[in-house]
């Protein structure tokens, strides 16, 4: 209702239809890409925003209005001390958001090492260094997180072999937390570090050779030289990155899905995962996993806006 009165007073504004006239050739230009997008993207959120206001099965839909946000937000009714229960939308949601952190953190981290190193022209061999590490990006996820799994099983993975070599006992990874949760890492982090990789070395392209140059005759030390110069010239570059990064992170189904399957006891499950048990592990309640797919929609809207607002410089922030 907003939208529409905003765009009533829009269109009665002084000279709003001499400009639509003149903007029409530009309209055409775009009118198949504004199509395509509202048939794949927007009419199948609108869709699936339409469907968590029902609930039962798909056959015999009745309508609820709000009772599935209300039933995920308030844990079904529970009491506030077991909003943190196991299997409730806010436990899942803070291991989501670790999981969210920890992952983007190693990414950026391993990557602009690995861009940095790579990035010089004098390195050895680097065109090949830099195959082998664009590998784990370019093959399929499920197929990276089965091969991981299969690596953390406890009697023949290759991991418990190789603790076994250093004189370490076997460690079933997927019974507890901890060792599960680090499983699912480790395989995430493999499939995401390339990418911040790519971004750094294509990013380092573009910075001037005479403002390091610059930097070096004024006496900084290669240490001030990346922290004072370098970073801040990566930053506009490697900022979209995370964004990225974050949404694709949050929503990593295949890894938690396939690695860990949210052993033990659905503690390891992010908000993506448990809305897919929601849909079709549950008797398909497609209202209720409707609902925290909109959920999970806003979260990672009010994420990106964020992000951006905190690598928006000073003076961006004053002119908005």
């Amino acid at each position: 209702m907003a939208g529409a009165a905003y765009a009533v007073k829009r269109a009665r504004a002084p000279g709003f239809r001499r400009e639509l006239a003149k903007s029409l050739p530009a309209y055409k230009y775009v009118v198949h890409s504004v199509l395509t997008v509202f048939v794949l993207v927007v009419l199948p959120l609108v869709a699936g925003a339409a469907t968590s206001f029902f609930a039962g099965a798909r056959d015999a839909p009745r309508f609820v209005g709000l009772s599935n946000y209300v039933d995920i937000l308030t844990v079904r009714g529970k009491p506030l001390v077991d909003w943190l229960s196991a299997g409730s939308f806010y436990l899942t949601l803070l291991v989501t958001v670790v999981w969210t952190l920890v992952n983007v953190v190693l990414h950026v981290g391993i990557g602009l090492v690995l861009g940095i190193l790579l990035a010089r022209p004098f390195l050895k061999l680097r065109a090949i260094y830099r195959v082998l590490l664009i590998l784990p990006w370019a093959v399929p996820s499920y197929v990276t997180a089965l091969a991981w799994k299969g690596m953390f099983h406890r009697q023949f993975g290759a991991v418990n072999a190789m603790l076994g070599a250093l004189g370490v006992a076997p460690v079933s990874w997927f019974s507890k937390f901890s060792t599960a949760f680090t499983a699912n890492v480790a395989t995430n982090v493999w499939l995401g570090f390339p990418f911040m990789m790519v971004v750094v070395m294509g990013a380092l392209t573009s910075i001037p050779k005479d403002v390091l140059e610059a930097a070096e005759v004024d006496g900084a030390t290669r240490f001030q030289a990346f922290k004072l110069v370098t970073l801040p010239l990566l930053k506009p570059t490697l900022l979209p990155a995370v964004v990225l990064g974050s949404v694709w992170t949050f929503n990593m189904f295949n890894v938690v899905f396939l690695v860990s399957g949210g052993e033990p006891d659905g503690t390891t499950d992010i908000l993506v995962s448990e809305a897919y048990r929601w849909a079709f592990a549950r008797n398909a309640q497609l209202g209720y996993a409707a609902a925290y797919a909109v959920i999970i929609f806003g979260l990672l809207a009010l994420m990106s806006r964020a992000l951006g607002r905190i690598g928006r410089s000073p003076g961006e922030e004053s002119s908005v």
